[in-house]
């Protein structure tokens, strides 16, 4: 009797601790089930962030604000107008008169003339026949107006932008500042030149002011094959002697390259001419004076490369300052953002048009 007694208990127990597992059990899943259910709630409420919210380099919100302005204008169809192409075209050329005075020539600069410094308004230079001599007798493109010109600055939006095709299918392509075109950059930026600029900063920082060796620097223009190499000569006093030196190292080392100088008087003119439209820095960059100048002398102007933020106005990915550097934007004399802003009118005017996207492969 007692056995029986016992062996029943030992079954009870053994009931009971299985019961008490399968409870457990049930107590966990049920636990387990809700916070599953919360997580999967959570994430279901998760809304997707605006761009701005994605720019995580942007340097302030005001800076993520205006990149959401810019994609909606940017994104609206782009639909050339020719009506205030002309109009804008003429106003430019009775204010700058780019079609004869862009460039110094023996023929508006003759022995003798006294240049005025565009940026040292009190520094003179009496042309004499050595400096003469460095001039060409006739501007570059009298009166040529070109179906379609690309202007190619080096912003940082155009790495990986596969642009190289578009660039190169215009009629006449101008670039700034020496740009590098090889080492794998032919497909986002292009090859052909027909105008190349050099800044001083350039020469000065990369060639030692060509004061010693200067074959890199010619071999350094064989990029640009017997394009135009466009020197601000006459816009600061340190600035002629430094052009002249590049000037004779074309002529010794028999470059194809050909070297110009910027007018003084034309880029007076225009500078007033953008002061004029609310441009208050104290000098346009380099791409602003090459876009002006293509809308003198083209009929459809395309703008490649000008970007002055740290993210790519579509992807929003972090940017570099050029496409061929590691340095980070920033705003300088040249008030880059302020320019851009009148770029993008003339763009959303129908005038000349910006590319702020990725080209497609194969694209002309």
């Amino acid at each position: 009797m007692r056995g029986r007694l016992l062996k029943s208990l030992f079954s009870l127990g053994i009931a009971l601790f299985f019961l008490g597992i399968l409870l457990t059990a049930l107590v966990w899943y049920n636990g387990n089930k809700n916070n599953v259910e919360t997580q999967k709630q959570f994430f279901q409420k998760k809304r997707t962030p605006p761009p701005s919210e994605l720019c995580k380099g942007c340097r302030s919100e005001q800076t993520q604000q205006v990149i959401d302005k810019v994609r909606e204008r940017y994104n609206k169809t782009w639909i050339k107008q020719v009506g205030d192409y002309l109009n804008f075209r003429s106003q430019l050329s009775r204010k700058c008169h780019g079609f004869d005075s862009a460039f110094i020539t023996q023929d508006n600069t003759p022995v003798g003339a006294k240049i005025v410094y565009d940026g040292e308004k009190k520094r003179t230079l009496q042309v004499t026949p050595e400096i003469f001599s460095t001039f060409p007798k006739e501007h570059p493109f009298p009166n040529k107006i070109w179906g379609t010109c690309s202007v190619v600055g080096n912003g940082g939006i155009l790495s990986n932008s596969s642009c190289g095709k578009m660039i190169d299918s215009a009629e006449f392509v101008m670039r700034c500042n020496l740009p590098p075109l090889d080492n794998g950059y032919e497909n986002d930026v292009g090859i052909k030149t027909d105008l190349v600029t050099a800044n001083p900063s350039i020469l000065i920082n990369k060639y030692g002011s060509l004061q010693q060796r200067r074959r890199p620097f010619v071999e350094s223009l064989r990029s640009y094959g017997n394009s135009l190499l466009l020197l601000p000569a006459f816009s600061y006093g340190f600035n002629t002697p430094l052009s002249l030196r590049a000037v004779y190292s074309i002529e010794d080392f028999k470059s194809p390259t050909r070297p110009v100088f910027f007018n003084p008087e034309y880029l007076e003119s225009l500078g007033l001419f953008w002061r004029s439209r609310g441009l208050k820095a104290a000098r346009a960059s380099t791409g602003l004076m090459m876009a002006s100048l293509a809308l003198e002398h083209c009929t459809d102007v395309h703008l490649y490369g000008f970007w002055p933020f740290g993210n790519h106005p579509q992807g929003l990915h972090a940017l570099t300052n050029h496409y061929y550097d590691d340095v980070q934007p920033k705003n300088t004399v040249h008030a880059m953002p302020v320019e851009f802003e009148f770029l993008l009118q003339l763009h959303s005017q129908g005038v000349l048009r910006l590319h702020l996207e990725d080209c497609q492969p194969g694209e002309k």
